[in-house]
């Protein structure tokens, strides 16, 4: 057979018509085309995927299949095993390895990363890469493993990218074309299964009680008027309209025949409370012989867990609820429990799954229908609203291929968010991909390994970040001209010679009082910049920086402390006072609800020292010149000039400073990160020290700083179990609260204050250098691995049914694969670090990484 025609060949083995788009994209992949394909969740883009391996192997080449998380790897690897065959496919996930040097490999993308930077042979005879879920670039914190990997491998090796919809498909196909070459953009809009979008109420007027209607109306994107006129109905001291329970929801899809379910619930605690709540009713979701085939399936899937440790992750009540027809699905889980849940789902045995929203990203899990209990969720700070992306993701689910004629998505009321907001969301579809790209320690010791530095930088402007950061300037430069000429016409007619019309507008556009000129004050403060006030006790710290800024006369404004507090307060909370000191370069891309950025921009903050700006007080003061500024004929005409002058500067300032990050290039701060690696001994010019050498092996968020801890030897003369407690502080994030407790020996408390030392040093040369702070290390897990590592069982470290045992699994895994890093690059450690792994890698972590 021809080359050119392998993938197309492909398809003639499936047993269904491929679709248009996919039948386009195969085409293009035997025409030695790169592809980027975007598509609804159960479109078929796995078909696209398989093609273009198909096609590698054909060429006797090997194919890599990249996802991003675990959970989708070790699904990836058992379906292709299913297709290629167990010894033609193999698995690499950081914790795992499975068959490394099979034609087909899955692998998490940081893997690939990885094997780049390091030269492997792996990448010899590579012929295809399949970038599953390619959207997650955007994500924060690992978004620019995946501008890496397009920017670096090979430029022959074929790319096939896989997203769910993207508000700028063609401007990311634009950038991949300009790295990969000949790249087709192949676009699907329309959904397999249609997808019908509800919106329910429980009306306290209705015997019945809940009320379901369409969210749009009729053959269009609009707000169904039906729902608009009835919520008008319902304003009132009395509350007629409320969130339907979790009973009534369940009952009312059951009655239509819209099970399997996925409910999704933005907390694990209310994933499990709504389990136990729908067991507890017996409604019948299950008979008898469903409940038999429930009960041994899971004895099955569990049957590797001891029973001291099932009876810790509360085996029974979870078992209980399956045989119910019912689940919990959330990252607290064990990963044998969310692999059962996931089983039993796709076999069809259960009947409802309450979820958050890890569910959704690339796990095949279809149901009949998707249930939405709020379209805003919890972000350790405040409520977000879903992006219309994120809502097409979950929505995604409801409608099975093959099975149902109809998917159906449905939102609960809810007075948090209004119902025009929830059409809104649901009828935008996608919001657009944006880098997270920005340079690593770690990428640039190995930049510097394997580039000249003339190439090194072209590389760097070539990250998407870079590509759409050109794309802003050109953009903003063109805003900021007709802003400049605005200015220049309304200058002259809102100048009076009668007196100053400004100082006039200052004083009597707001009253003379604190109140009202601090609302003129707030409504003047822009994101960046930097408050002084006295201390009152406790409540204010003597320092803030702005990070968002409400609307209106008299905005919120949302503060953020050198510690890391955030409070959202009306501006008559500053006092009178409140003194504007300056501003503070946020780091880009600006991410206000993340706690991981409020802790960056917090310790930022902490060592901001303010220039020669003259700060901005609050002022009672009236001008001199009052009666003459009002007794010009002209004085309404000057007025009305000065408000549009006003903001006309207001969005000249504004985007010069979006101007001024965008000026910001990556090569700018991968210059400011080699002469801090320079001052820091890590390299010498265009070339590494030992340290530099080292640093490159590091993978991990604090490369720099672990780096410096391995090389004055905090690691040294530790027992196993210190070791691994210690090694804990680079890995760990809290989500909710601290898992264990601090440091668990006075040498491991010893140690980590060393480390501060070396992170305030660190944190200091990155203040002077202008660069993004790094995140500080955190204990909380210590003692857990400690514990763990030293030979303790699980019920001596949880109480039962601890809802937090899956978090305790994952981190573990983390942990191990930072051990193995540090095993193999540091040879005077190996024997520490391979004791650790040992006491690290048994009972309940081991088969969390079998799952």
């Amino acid at each position: 057979m021809n080359t050119p025609t392998l993938a197309s060949a492909f398809l003639e083995t499936l047993e269904f018509p491929p679709d248009r788009f996919q039948v386009e994209a195969v085409r293009a992949i035997d025409a030695d085309e790169s592809v980027v394909v975007t598509a609804p969740t159960g479109a078929g883009k796995t078909v696209i995927a398989l093609a273009g391996i198909s096609r590698a192997l054909g060429q006797q080449r090997r194919a890599f299949y990249t996802t991003p998380i675990k959970a989708l790897s070790n699904q990836k690897f058992g379906e292709l095993g299913e297709i290629y065959g167990e010894q033609s496919v193999g698995l690499l996930t950081g914790d795992n390895v499975i068959n490394g040097d099979a034609a087909v490999v899955v692998m998490t993308t940081e893997v690939l990363r990885n094997m780049i930077y390091a030269g492997s042979s792996a990448l010899d005879n590579l012929g295809v890469v399949i970038l599953d879920e390619v959207h997650y670039l955007a994500d924060v914190a690992r978004g620019s493993v995946w501008e890496e990997v397009v920017i670096h491998l090979d430029r022959r090796v074929q790319f096939v990218s896989l997203s769910a919809t993207i508000a700028n498909a063609e401007e990311f196909t634009a950038w991949m074309r300009s790295r990969r070459g000949p790249t087709k953009l192949i676009q699907e809009h329309t959904r397999p299964v249609p997808l019908d979008v509800e919106y329910m109420i429980n009306d306290a007027h209705r015997d019945e009680g809940l009320i379901v209607e369409p969210v749009f109306a009729e053959d269009s994107k609009r707000p169904n008027p039906n729902i608009v006129r009835l919520l008008k109905r319902g304003r009132g001291k009395h509350r007629r309209f409320r969130t339907p329970r979790r009973r009534e929801v369940v009952e009312e899809l059951s009655g239509r025949g819209l099970l399997p379910a996925i409910i999704f619930v933005f907390s694990r605690a209310g994933c499990d409370q709504a389990a136990r709540d729908i067991a507890r009713a017996r409604l019948g979701l299950t008979d008898s012989e469903e409940r038999r085939y429930i009960r041994g399936r899971a004895e099955q899937l569990t049957a590797h867990l001891s029973p001291e440790d099932l009876a810790v992750v509360g085996y029974e009540t979870w078992l209980a609820n399956l045989e119910s027809g019912v689940a919990s699905h959330h990252a607290g889980l064990v990963p044998a429990f969310k692999e059962t849940v996931e089983d039993l789902f796709v076999s069809g045995h259960l009947q409802v799954v309450f979820a958050t929203e890890t569910l959704a990203m690339g796990i095949n899990m279809p149901a009949r229908s998707v249930v939405l209990e709020k379209l805003s969720k919890f972000t350790g700070e405040g409520h977000d609203l879903l992006k219309p992306g994120d809502f097409t993701q979950l929505t995604g689910r409801a409608g099975r291929r093959g099975i149902d004629t109809q998917g159906t998505a449905v939102v609960l009321h809810t007075t948090h968010v209004p119902f025009d907001r929830v059409a809104a969301i649901a009828a935008a579809g996608s919001h657009p991909l944006r880098s997270s790209f920005r340079p690593s320690y770690n990428m640039v010791v190995n930049m510097i390994a394997n580039y000249e530095q003339s190439r090194a930088e072209q590389l760097l402007q070539a990250s998407f970040a870079q590509f759409t950061a050109q794309a802003r300037s050109e953009s903003l430069g063109s805003r900021l001209a007709a802003l400049e000429n605005d200015i220049a016409t309304w200058k002259p007619l809102a100048t009076c010679q009668r007196g100053d019309i400004r100082s006039w507008a200052d004083a009597h556009n707001r009253a003379a009082d604190v109140a009202h000129l601090l609302d003129g004050f707030a409504s003047r403060l822009e994101i960046g910049d930097v408050l002084e006030r006295p201390a009152l006790g406790d409540q204010f710290p003597d320092r803030w920086v702005v990070l968002a800024r409400g609307y209106g006369a008299a905005p919120k404004i949302t503060l953020l402390s050198e510690d890391g507090t955030v409070r959202r307060v009306p501006p008559a909370s500053l006092g009178a006072t409140i003194a504007l000191v300056g501003e503070i370069d946020v780091p880009e891309p600006f991410r206000p609800n993340d706690v991981r950025y409020q802790r960056q921009l917090g310790s930022q903050l902490r060592l901001w020292r303010s220039g020669d700006r003259e700060p901005v007080t609050i002022s009672l003061d009236a001008p001199a010149d009052e009666a003459a500024v009002v007794a010009c004929p002209e004085f309404d005409a000057h007025l009305e000039a000065l408000r549009h002058l006003r903001r006309a500067e207001k969005d000249v300032r504004r985007l010069q400073r979006r101007a001024e990050r965008a000026d910001t290039t990556v090569v700018d701060a991968f210059h400011a990160m080699m002469r801090l690696l320079e001052e820091r001994e890590f390299i010498q010019g265009w070339n590494l020290r030992p340290s530099g050498e080292r640093l490159r092996l590091v993978y991990n968020e604090l490369d720099l700083v672990l780096s410096e801890a391995l090389d004055q030897g905090l690691f040294d003369d530790l027992s196993g179990s210190e070791f691994a407690a210690f090694a804990s502080v680079f890995v760990y994030e809290p989500r909710r609260v601290d898992l264990g407790g601090g440091p668990p020996s006075r040498t491991v408390h010893e140690r980590v204050d060393l480390l501060w030392d070396i992170v305030d040093a660190v944190q200091t040369a990155e203040q002077r250098h202008e660069l993004a702070i790094s995140r500080e290390p955190e204990v909380g897990f210590a003692e857990l691995a400690h514990g763990w590592v030293a030979g303790a069982h699980l019920e001596d470290l949880f109480s039962e049914a601890d809802d937090v045992v899956g978090d305790f699994v994952r981190t573990c895994r983390q942990v191990l694969d930072l051990l193995r890093q540090i095993r193999d690059a540091y040879p005077d450690l190996a024997e520490v670090a391979t004791e650790a792994i040992a006491g690290m890698d048994r009972g309940v972590v081991a088969a969390g990484g079998r799952a």
